[in-house]
């Protein structure tokens, strides 16, 4: 049955939630890898010690997704799991940066992660419930801005404390982790839960056409066996389309978690000559979390026009344009003098990371099977975590052995993985 057409506020109450989930990642983004070398880890370590993340999400997102689908309670099918992940990330946002050790933080993450995953995978799925083919790049581009929003503000915090509020810019009493990023992450905890909670409360799900056949297809798919046996089916007959856009968002991913893993290092010791624990290191983070504050700002302000340019081109023609943008910024980070300019490059970033969170969906979303929107949707996103994987065991070797530690030089890799995730968009089929 096709969906009814929603309103402007209906599809910003949907998406709303998406501004608490991404509060809490803008956080973790801007954050982690300096809360690792407080806690004393080298350059080379931080990669593995991201690890968790990414292994939580190919674990936690198809049984998350699979799950989902084959819900129906008093509060919906997707909404419980918003509400739960809401619950446990929260908690976790609050535990980390009281980390004493390096693998306190380490364990937090991967229970961090797997929290935001519980919460945010349905949410993707919500999308293709809830609206027609033709409103969900629309409803895509709503939650790019709403993320967008989302992690302007997280990634500022800790600069807004210090450089606004006058807050101590060193660590606080007995601990090695700056209460600037305490305090921050105490924030993230309220406001990740209330704005899922808000999308709980004003956005109301439609149950199963057929309920009691809903019920009986669920009672029959019972049984952990049953749910890996579909899983693993369902991996190796994805849609062709869904394959080709895999090798785009494989490469798109790599590129960013070079940028995440690397690049509040490279500003804090190149751009600010800084050490691990001196006043400049932390002046250097600081900047950096500005400026992922920025490209998240460039991204909330272009989700406006995406929502306008998903009406005259196509999804794939705007992602390709949006991620050579990205390619352009993440290089020029290498090439610059002053931490003024790194916001220039953030443009193209902040341009590119809009597209990410959109229009992969949207191209997804219109060649996959309604009923199983929330399971495709979980499978798609192996080709986030699969990278990340692969970039948190092999980034280290090579950022220690080829590129001489340098953290920008690693960015700069990043910049080229988009490239290469721009140029295999053209061999995606592309229904709309």
């Amino acid at each position: 049955m096709e969906s009814q057409r929603l309103s402007f506020w209906q599809i910003w109450n949907m998406s709303f939630g998406f501004l608490g989930i991404q509060f809490g990642w803008g956080l973790q983004m801007a954050n982690m890898s300096a809360i690792y070398q407080y806690l004393g880890a080298e350059e080379s370590e931080i990669p593995l010690l991201w690890l968790a993340a990414p292994i939580t999400g190919l674990l936690v997102q198809p049984i998350i997704g699979y799950k989902s689908d084959r819900t129906w309670t008093r509060l919906g099918r997707r909404r419980p799991y918003f509400l739960v992940g809401a619950v446990l990330a929260s908690l976790a946002l609050i535990a980390m940066p009281n980390s004493s050790s390096l693998w306190m933080a380490a364990g937090l993450l991967w229970i961090l992660d797997a929290s935001v995953n519980v919460s945010m995978e349905p949410f993707r799925a919500f999308v293709g419930d809830l609206l027609p083919e033709d409103q969900r790049k629309t409803g895509f581009a709503m939650q790019s801005l709403l993320i967008g929003l989302g992690a302007v503000a997280a990634s500022s915090l800790p600069w807004l404390f210090t450089n606004v509020f006058g807050l101590a810019s060193g660590a606080a009493e007995g601990s090695a982790i700056p209460l600037s990023v305490k305090l921050s992450f105490y924030i993230g905890s309220v406001i990740f839960f209330v704005a899922v909670l808000y999308t709980v409360l004003t956005t109301k799900e439609k149950p199963p056409a057929d309920l009691e056949a809903f019920e009986e297809e669920k009672r029959k798919s019972a049984g952990v066996g049953h749910m890996f046996s579909e899983i693993f089916q369902g991996i190796f007959s994805m849609p062709k389309a869904m394959k080709q856009l895999s090798v785009a968002q494989f490469f798109t991913w790599l590129g960013l978690f070079c940028l995440w893993l690397y690049f509040t290092p490279a500003v804090a010791t190149r751009l600010f000559g800084g050490v691990v624990g001196d006043a400049d290191y932390q002046k250097g983070v600081e900047w950096a979390g500005v400026c992922l504050s920025a490209y998240n700002f460039i991204a909330f302000l272009f989700s406006f026009a995406l929502i306008a340019l998903t009406k005259r081109f196509s999804a794939k023609g705007i992602h390709t344009v949006c991620l050579t943008l990205g390619a352009v910024g993440l290089v020029s980070t290498n090439f610059i003098s002053s931490p003024e300019l790194l916001l220039v490059s953030m443009v193209g970033v902040g341009i590119a990371w809009a597209s990410i969170l959109s229009m992969p969906y949207a191209m997804l979303s219109n060649v996959i099977p309604g009923t199983k929107m929330g399971f495709y949707m979980g499978v798609f996103n192996f080709f986030i975590v699969i990278p990340q994987i692969v970039a948190s065991l092999g980034l280290g070797p090579i950022v220690k052995h080829l590129l001489a530690n340098d953290a920008s030089l690693a960015v700069v890799a990043g910049g080229i993985a988009f490239l290469v995730a721009a140029f295999s968009l053209r061999f995606v089929e592309e229904n709309r």
